[in-house]
This record gives C-alpha cells, structure tokens and sequence, in this order.
C-alpha cells in the first residue's frame, strides 16, 4: 500500500497528503488542496471531473430532453407525455417520477418566488391543477412533497410533519387514480420512515408493493432505509431484509445485490484498515452483487445503481482491476450512492476513480489491457 500511495503522490496533483485522509462512514474526505480527476482519464476514455453528471446514476437521454424543454419552457407537457409512456411497474418510472420531483424541488429552492417573480417548479402546481386524474402528475406531486421535507425541515419538527402529512395525502390521492401503480406505495415508504411508522404499518405498505412490484429494485433500496439502524430498525433487520430479497431474486434480478447494499448502510463511522473490506462478510456481498450485474439486461435502469456501489466496495478493497471494469461502463454519470452522500459527488467520485486507475497501473495495468 506504501508504494501505491506513493504513485498516487505522483500522479494526483494535490494528493500529497493522501495517506493522512480522514475516512468517515466510509467516505473520502478529501483535503482542500484539491481534488483532481485520475491521471489522464482521457486515457481510459473516462471523463474529465467538471464534465461528470450529478443528475443520474445513467444515461436517459429521453428524460433529459424532457426536462431541458420544461425548464426552458414552463410547460409541464412533455413530462406528462413522458411518463405516459413509461411502463408503470417499471424502475424506469420510478427514477423519472423521482427526476422531475426533484427539478421542481430544486426549482423552488432556487426561486422561491415573491411579489414579482414567478417561484421555481410552477409548471408542477399548472400540471395538477389543470390534470387533477393525471396518476402521473399526481405521483410526480407526492413525491415532490417529499423531498421538500427531507430539503427544507428536519425530521422530528412540526415543519417536517406538516409536509409529510401532506405528502402521505398526496400518496393515497395517486394511489386512487391508478390501483395497480406501486410508485405512490414506493413514495410512501419515505413518508413512513420520517412519520415513525410502526414495524406492522410499515410491513402493510410494503406488501401493497409486493402485490404490485415484487421484484422492483428502487423500492427494495426505499425500504432498506427504514429497516436500517440509524432510522426504524436495526443491522439484524436490515440484513435479513436484504438477504430475503437476495434469496428469492428472479433469474436476471439485481436483487441479489441488495445485501452490499445492507452492508454501506452500516459501516463503521471510521475505519482505517483495507481488511475490512477484504472481510468475509463484504466479500460474500461483492460476489453477490458482481453475480446480480452479470445476470442483468444490459438495459436495467437500476444496473446503473449497482455497479456505481460496486466501485465503492472494490476500491477500498484494493481489487483493482474488477473497479475498473465497472468504471468503465458507469464513467460519465454520478448521481447515485454513495457519490450523492458527498457535498460534491463528482469529485468524490473522480478520487475513488483515481486510486482505481493508480492501482491498475500498479499492478502492470494499462488502457490497452482494459476490456471495453
């Protein structure tokens, strides 16, 4: 490790003090010397640091047309259209349910309006208003609700209750206009872990989803929160939950990764040594979570989720090359776990890349032997 360190002296502009970086919950804090991207990242065909996207954990260049011509223009339509024409059971849905909440989200918080301006996200408040039995604008509404509490309050207060009152209200309107759609089910479980659902409530919502979704990702990742020991449960449920899903995956299904998942939930608040992650317990998670992304469609909009989880892990331990080979397919997009727990996502995750691409070389690597 001496000597790697030493090579990534060399190689990052800034990193002198690599070594001497504090690790917090799992996450590199880096120095504020700098943080450049890895060395020539051109040379992998990576991107450079200020190009990465914040916005998606992939491509969906759909949803990002969509949204530049909303935002442009303040019409809520093409959205509308959009969603439409997305499959309602699908995680494709979920994401984009979650994309336009959170433009509108983000909209708002940057304008909020006043005596004469026009506050951010008002083609949302035009879309409800002018489509109330839209379930698509109805769910994109809930879901927008919920992320104001957790941006704008802090959970305990009457603030943060008020607007997750409202959210919840806002998920059973959704729910009525479409019977058989999980999404509002999927927002509710965030409500349910800021309102303190009981255990048996929350388990009533969740076999709602079950019923509707039984394989879907995004809301197996939505309710490990809850179970995890930091909100509602503890490591013991938590890992039985993810285990669970894991065990009854359908053939194809990244459910399988879902303990790695479990595991980052629960890391330590400091850990300095590598073996940790060479453990047995994270090993079996990795192999779990490597098998799920094998056995994936190419196309699975929640491949992308895994795979960024997997640089994390294979990075700390120190297995190179496998990081690499995940880089290569995620490179380019960063708004996903664990980059988005970062104040600056794209820079936590160019230094990950970094020691990635220091360790490949390390170890007789070369942008002519990585697979592509």
């Amino acid at each position: 490790m001496e000597i790697l360190w030493v090579l990534m002296a060399a190689v990052l502009l800034g990193f002198v003090l690599l070594p001497f970086l504090r690790r917090r919950r799992g996450m590199i804090e880096q120095v504020p010397a700098g943080h450049p991207d890895a060395a020539d990242p051109a040379n992998y065909g990576f991107a450079r640091e200020e190009e990465l996207d914040v916005r998606m954990p992939g491509p969906d260049q759909d949803l990002l047309n969509v949204l530049d011509l909303v935002q442009r223009t303040h019409d809520y339509r093409a959205a509308q259209q959009l969603l439409a024409g997305t499959e309602a059971a699908g995680e494709l849905r979920w994401q984009r349910v979650q994309a336009f909440a959170g433009a509108a989200s983000l909209e708002l918080r940057q304008r909020p309006g006043g005596v004469s301006e026009t506050p951010g996200g008002q083609w949302l408040r035009v879309w409800r208003a002018e489509h109330p039995k839209d379930a698509g604008g109805a769910a994109v509404h809930a879901e927008f609700l919920v992320q104001q509490a957790w941006r704008t309050s802090t959970p305990g207060t009457d603030e943060f209750r008020i607007i997750m009152e409202e959210a919840r209200s806002a998920c059973g309107d959704a729910a009525l206009l479409a019977p058989g759609d999980p999404i509002p089910y999927i927002v509710e479980l965030s409500v349910a872990r800021g309102l303190a659902y009981s255990q048996s409530e929350f388990e009533q919502l969740w076999l709602k989803i079950l019923d509707r979704a039984p394989a879907h990702m995004g809301a197996h990742l939505a309710a490990l929160h809850y179970w995890c020991e930091k909100w509602h449960g503890s490591r013991t449920l938590a890992n039985s939950f993810a285990e669970a899903a894991a065990a009854r995956a359908p053939q194809g299904s990244l459910l399988a990764a879902m303990p790695l998942f479990a595991v980052f939930e629960h890391l330590p608040e400091v850990n300095m040594v590598s073996s940790f992650y060479q453990s047995e317990v994270v090993t079996k998670a990795i192999h779990g979570a490597l098998f799920a992304v094998h056995a994936a469609r190419p196309d699975d909009p929640m491949l992308a989720h895994v795979r960024h989880m997997l640089v994390f892990f294979l990075v700390r331990a120190e297995r190179w090359s496998e990081a690499m080979n995940q880089l290569i397919h995620i490179d380019g997009h960063v708004g996903a776990l664990p980059w988005t727990l970062s104040a600056d996502p794209a820079a936590e995750f160019a230094v990950y890349r970094a020691l990635a691409v220091a360790g490949y070389e390390a170890n007789g690597g070369s942008p002519a032997t990585l697979p592509h």
